[in-house]
């Protein structure tokens, strides 16, 4: 019985864990997130970037996790001078809805899960809009493209505290919020 309960506290405390806050504070820093929950997995093959209704989208739920994310953000005091985020409709309104700066539709962002041959110039022009970004950036954008700029996988809504290091990105933490 004890064990069952320490392994159920460790399992719990784990999100809680994950909030690393802290790392915002390190000098260029800047926040990058997948997109908040839409139920399923790439998108249907009838889609069209240009429409909203042949994307897989954010649900109720998602949408409630893009807001807590960015009430959360906000509560902290974490300023960003601009949200960059994928074309793709569920980065969209992620983005829309954390309400953190103005958002910018930012096409170095979109996800080439259907392409995977577009992984590295995708790559390459992400981290060069990065350093031609002035300020503090806040990207919205998918599992895939993260996995390419840090070597690191993602949970929907899940943001990851980076700076630019070198040719990549360096992860100094990872923020969670549960809708």
């Amino acid at each position: 019985m004890r064990f069952l309960l320490a392994t159920f506290l460790m399992i719990a405390a784990g999100p809680l864990l994950a909030n690393d806050w802290d790392a915002l504070d390190q000098p260029g820093a800047f926040a990058i997130m997948r997109h908040a929950l839409a139920p399923g997995v790439g998108d249907p093959d009838d889609f069209d970037v240009e429409d909203c209704a042949t994307q897989r989208n954010l649900d109720d739920a998602g949408r409630a996790q893009a807001r807590a994310i960015g009430q959360a953000f906000r509560e902290r005091g974490h300023d960003f001078d601009v949200v960059l985020s994928s074309r793709w409709c569920r980065c969209l309104d992620t983005a829309r809805l954390l309400d953190l700066g103005p958002v910018v539709e930012a096409p170095e962002f979109n996800s080439f899960f259907r392409d995977y041959d577009a992984r590295d110039g995708r790559t390459e022009a992400a981290l060069d809009r990065l350093r031609d970004t002035e300020g503090r950036p806040f990207v919205v954008t998918h599992q895939v493209n993260i996995s390419a700029l840090t070597g690191q996988g993602t949970r929907s809504g899940e943001v990851l505290v980076v700076r630019r290091d070198g040719d990549g990105l360096a992860v100094l933490g990872s923020i969670l919020i549960r809708p």
